[in-house]
């Protein structure tokens, strides 16, 4: 399975993609981050991320897309921007017709360091060291993005395979 993680942001915006499966070795594909200019106006900003993520999706054809869920926090303008940047992650995966997940930040540090609260730090040495990589994703929203993409691929997956097996056996008992 091939995942592309999203870590969403207006000024900057990390991708990652990470392909592999459970109980398989995880490799990272790429890595980056978009970053825009805060002196444009926002709608231009999104459309620089847009852009840019339709040429993620078409250069490494992901078969599902992560994205950090956006929580409040007491800044409220800087949330009205990671939530407007989420969104933009959210229909190029609906456009393409691939699944999409929304994960938590705790639920991804807990799947990639084992610790909910671990700080990052702690999640890009974890995402260094699960990808085998010889030099940490820097800056953190990049490692961020490749988390997203681990936690997926280990937890998400198997949530697929669930409602999958589900959805059949309810099919075969009607």
């Amino acid at each position: 399975m091939r995942v592309l993680g999203v870590d969403p942001g207006l000024t900057r915006c990390g991708l990652g993609v990470v392909e592999g499966g459970i109980g398989q070795p995880l490799r990272m594909i790429a890595v980056g981050v978009i970053r825009t200019p805060v002196d444009d106006e926002p709608a231009l900003r999104l459309l620089s991320l847009q852009t840019e993520i339709d040429e993620w999706m078409q250069q490494y054809t992901p078969d599902a897309v992560a994205v950090e869920r956006v929580f409040a926090k007491a800044n409220i303008k800087g949330i009205m921007g990671t939530a407007q940047a989420s969104a933009v992650p959210m229909l190029a995966a609906a456009r393409r017709g691939l699944p999409l997940a929304l994960h938590t930040p705790s639920e991804v540090k807990a799947a990639v360091t084992g610790n909910g609260r671990a700080d990052k730090a702690q999640v890009t040495a974890m995402v260094t060291r699960i990808l085998r990589l010889q030099v940490a994703p820097r800056p953190a929203d990049a490692a961020d993005a490749l988390a997203l993409a681990i936690c997926h691929v280990w937890r998400g997956g198997a949530q697929n395979r669930i409602q999958e097996a589900i959805a059949r056996q309810q099919r075969v008992a009607r």
